[in-house]
């Protein structure tokens, strides 16, 4: 099954095809750094044989966390808790990234104010978030750019850079949450010009072996928001420093939406055709079956499992198994299969 074989980019090698995406825990305290639970979280899914896991969002800047209760990577001592985590996942034999977010509008912490590409708040319950300035953009890219240089340093294998789900870097891609009038506004040009900054300035100082995953929302599902197109054409502005587009949806807004298992495949499979790079499909996938009609049917390169693998962080030897496939597990666990 194509599901099982290995895949490569760059100096990066994964044993199989399936993916564990970032989802916060809310799970650390105010610090920021990673504890117990996120050890036992994220290895446990190596021990099952997850091929790449993409730890949640890590807050570049104490108020580009969701909340006070998400990792953060803009110290050296949140840097230092992860890499005993990065350690053990080699160990045990899989892959790990981490996923660099900024909020932007939708931070809800307590202690800091929640900063924007325009002062427009994200729901009728939320603080409006103050206007950043050109000057303070820039203090963003290089917040993103020292984040990564920590992530590199502590041994991951990737960075994944969140522009999805109603966060800063889409809030500035959206002309619903963008209404800036100068070099970061109007045009698409313009409002995908601090995507093009981050990606830039990581791609720099990230290893030049290691990749480079982008999070997207393909469209914000209402009138005036993007849709794929607009994604397509910003996946071509910047795919030179990405070699991985992980094609979710939604976010910028609270919106009604059609949802099913795979509702999101058809977005990963028109932006890896037409901007020729390798994608991550996600989306109520559940089981191997819909796995390997993705990968063989050319919809996307990598799937992505999120509630499933909670459910279940022995997905891959479980479905190994139901197909009487002799994969690499473990030689202690090897008795049960």
């Amino acid at each position: 099954m194509r599901a099982f074989e290995a895949y490569q980019v760059k100096g990066l090698r994964l044993k199989n095809r399936i993916v564990m995406p970032p989802m916060c825990m809310y799970s650390a305290d105010s610090s920021g750094k990673a504890n117990d639970f996120h050890d036992i979280h994220y290895t446990s899914r190596a021990m099952g044989g997850v091929g790449l896991i993409i730890v949640e969002a890590a807050g570049i800047i104490a108020n580009g966390r969701i909340s006070e209760n998400d990792l953060g990577l803009w110290n050296n001592e949140q840097r230092d808790a992860l890499v005993p985590i990065v350690k053990k996942v080699h160990m045990i034999g899989s892959k790990i990234a981490i996923q660099l977010a900024h909020s932007g509008r939708k931070h809800i912490g307590e202690s800091e104010m929640p900063v924007a590409p325009s002062a427009i708040a994200f729901d009728e319950n939320s603080r409006v978030p103050i206007e950043l300035s050109v000057e303070q953009i820039a203090e963003v890219v290089n917040n993103f750019r020292l984040a990564a240089i920590r992530a590199d340093e502590a041994g991951f294998d990737a960075v994944e850079i969140h522009c999805a789900h109603g966060y800063l870097l889409h809030q500035f891609l959206s002309p619903l949450s963008n209404q800036r009038e100068d070099d970061y506004g109007g045009s698409l040009m313009n409002r995908v010009r601090i995507l093009k900054e981050v990606l830039s300035s990581v791609r720099e100082v990230f290893s030049e072996d290691k990749p480079i995953l982008l999070r997207i929302s393909a469209t914000d599902y209402i009138e005036g928001g993007l849709d794929c197109e607009d994604l397509i054409q910003v996946v071509n502005q910047i795919k030179e420093y990405v070699d991985i587009v992980h094609v979710s949806s939604a976010g910028l807004l609270t919106v009604p939406m059609d949802v099913y298992p795979g509702y999101q495949l058809s977005y990963s499979q028109k932006i890896k055709q037409a901007c020729n790079i390798d994608t991550i499909a996600v989306g109520l996938i559940t089981n191997i079956e819909m796995v390997e009609e993705i990968i063989s049917n050319n919809r996307a390169d990598l799937v992505a499992l999120g509630r499933e693998l909670l459910r279940n962080p022995y997905f891959v030897y479980s479905a190994a198994r139901n197909k009487n496939l002799d994969i690499d597990y473990p030689e202690q666990y090897r008795r049960a299969f």
